[in-house]
């Protein structure tokens, strides 16, 4: 499965201002409790946790469960106290593994 994620940022950042940061990842996210037309039980394929790094400090990080739905969408706010490279890391079953990064540019 190819992987999208787009990370979402305020045009304009100030330092010092709080600002919410958006972060969504395309995932089909299985539970592992549903079966398929033969009766078997679809293996869990579940993103496990999200981290969001500033310029390598982590400054927001989620466990996520079965129950998320798909396509993850995660807000959370983040004190801009100047320029920096924001990274955010989803992983999960079966191996999945995705990194997206955005600038801040801070006036």
């Amino acid at each position: 499965m190819s992987q999208r994620a787009l990370i979402h940022l305020p045009a304009k950042v100030r330092r010092g201002e709080v600002i919410m940061v958006r972060a969504l990842v395309a995932h089909p996210m299985e539970t592992g409790h549903r079966v398929d037309s033969g009766g078997q039980r679809l293996p869990r394929d579940i993103i496990r946790r999200v981290e969001a790094r500033l310029d390598g400090e982590l400054v927001f990080a989620a466990d996520l469960h079965p129950a998320i739905a798909a396509n993850p969408y995660v807000v959370f706010p983040l004190r801009v106290t100047g320029d920096g490279m924001l990274t955010v890391d989803w992983s999960g079953d079966r191996g999945f593994a995705h990194r997206e990064r955005a600038e801040i540019v801070a006036t």
